[in-house]
């Protein structure tokens, strides 16, 4: 897993991000400021991969921040392509003093997981 650091520049807009890969699940703590409030806009994205011998296959993502489900959906997985997934774009505002705790959950059945992505990138 990999995710960016904080800008040396304060002046710089906020850019967080986490490439969970092929797991099941993933969390990205954005760090509280001591000094002002912040506006994120957030990015959570999965894709899976249909397997050769499923029946019916599905994919779903749930999505948390700060512990509240902002969105959550199951859908069938296309089983003639190469590859399906969801993905869920929302804004969120952060109290000074306050870390953001952005969670992704990924299921699927006859499908494999390919990658799960969290990005929280700072409105100006």
């Amino acid at each position: 897993m990999s995710s960016t650091a904080r800008p040396a520049d304060p002046a710089r807009p906020e850019r967080w991000h986490l490439d969970a890969g092929d797991r099941a699940d993933a969390l990205l703590v954005v760090p509280a400021d001591a000094r002002r409030e912040r506006r994120f806009e957030i990015s959570v994205a999965m894709s899976v991969r249909p397997r050769a011998d499923a029946h019916e296959p599905w994919h779903a993502l749930r999505v948390l921040a700060d512990g509240e489900l902002q969105w959550s959906r199951r859908i069938a997985t296309d089983p003639a392509g190469r590859y399906d997934g969801l993905d869920f774009r929302f804004r969120r505002s952060v109290p000074v003093g306050r870390e953001l705790r952005l969670q992704a959950f990924v299921e699927c059945g006859g499908a494999e997981r390919l990658r799960l992505v969290i990005e929280a990138d700072e409105e100006t």
